[in-house]
């Protein structure tokens, strides 16, 4: 209960001891943990996708087939495409910004470890039970993204800015590409608005 507390409050030895002590490659099966960690990762991402269409109204009883096809192929482009383009960026800045050699031994290290530090996604499972705004999910994003840091920080014992700045533009890339579609249907709206006084002036003028 003190080592979770400790999690909680960011405290690097607890990272420590959990990363380095509890968690033990010569002790546990390793692959296998890795595995049910990326599912149960997998599986709280894919809820938190449908918590947040659900509070835009796109989840209802009455969805043709089509929306519900629609719904889920984003889902999988959110869940799958999305964290691997994070993953990507994650590492390709830890390689470049933190100086690291990436060998297939340590990348599966940190990956255990990034995966162990979003233990903040299991607030999820509050929301089945009781009814939060969809606000709280980014709450809980930006709680993943701080105890990510730390966790990068314990592996590599490099500078904490270092490592904020590190997951925090892997956070944003995957936002950004995640949210391609929209932002741009966004902006041809906008075009398409900016332009609807201009046609209506013309033929006013030639009435």
């Amino acid at each position: 209960m003190i080592i979770i507390i400790d999690l909680i409050l960011h405290k690097p030895k607890a990272y420590r001891h959990l990363l380095y002590n509890v968690i033990n490659q010569e002790t546990l099966k390793f692959q296998g943990l890795l595995w049910k960690l990326a599912a149960i990762f997998l599986l709280f991402d894919a809820y938190r996708y449908l918590i947040l269409e659900s509070s835009k109204g796109n989840l209802g009883s009455s969805m043709s087939y089509s929306s519900l096809v629609s719904v889920c192929c984003k889902m999988l482009m959110d869940v799958f495409f999305g964290n691997f383009i994070f993953l990507l960026t994650f590492f390709f800045m830890v390689k470049i910004f933190l100086h690291i050699s990436i060998s297939v031994s340590r990348c599966s290290d940190i990956l255990l470890g990034l995966l162990i530090s979003c233990y903040f996604k299991i607030f999820l499972i509050a929301m089945m039970v009781w009814e939060f705004p969809s606000s709280v999910i980014f709450i809980i994003e930006l709680f993943c993204l701080s105890s990510n840091a730390v966790a990068l920080k314990v592996m590599t014992e490099s500078s904490m800015n270092r490592c904020v700045w590190t997951c925090f533009s892997a956070y944003a890339i995957k936002f950004v590409f995640v949210q391609a579609p929209e932002l741009i249907l966004l902006g041809k709206l906008i075009q398409g608005w900016s332009q609807m006084p201009l046609t209506l002036s013309l033929k006013s003028a030639f009435i």
